[in-house]
């Protein structure tokens, strides 16, 4: 018998946060190094689900906080060979086609500083992530005043001319 659940990942508005699955242990030490490699003043903790041997929660980071939070919410999801990512200073476009880029890397669920919730899926065995809630429900459709804003914001963070 499944059973269906979400988890709603904790964190504050401001993070950014990556899910992904990949497939081997040394997943931790390829995406702190493609992490560090790709944004020198990015801050980040991440943590990867074991899914045989001891499986356990394996954690790395450059911020002590972002690396506790990323073990809770890993925990907590508690899906096989899944990763999770927490970003500060850096957003996730800086970082997601080099993640992608490492072998093992099978899946990206989410890149988002939205509430995310993990649609989990339990059996006999463990654990997986069916898909992800990402962000809210649509209000409707951008008008004149929302295109403008849209493209005065992505000026303002530095990403248009």
């Amino acid at each position: 018998m499944l059973e269906f659940k979400s988890v709603k990942l904790k964190k504050p508005p401001e993070l950014n946060v990556i899910l992904g699955q990949s497939h081997f242990i040394k997943t931790v030490e390829d995406l702190y190094e493609v992490l560090m490699n790709n944004v020198p003043a990015i801050k980040f903790g991440l943590a990867f689900v074991e899914s045989s041997g001891a499986c356990k929660i394996r954690s790395e980071g450059n911020d002590p906080e972002l690396k506790k939070l990323a073990e809770e919410n890993a925990l907590e999801i508690g899906a096989g060979h899944t990763f999770i990512i927490f970003l500060k200073n850096a957003f996730p476009i800086n970082v997601l086609n080099a993640i992608k880029d490492i072998p093992e890397v099978c899946n990206i669920y989410c890149a988002s500083a939205n509430p995310i919730e993990a649609i989990i899926v339990e059996g006999d065995t463990g654990r997986g992530i069916m898909g992800v809630i990402d962000g809210l429900k649509p209000k409707g459709i951008e008008s004149k005043d929302d295109i403008a804003w849209r493209k005065d914001f992505l000026r303002k963070i530095g990403y248009k001319l």
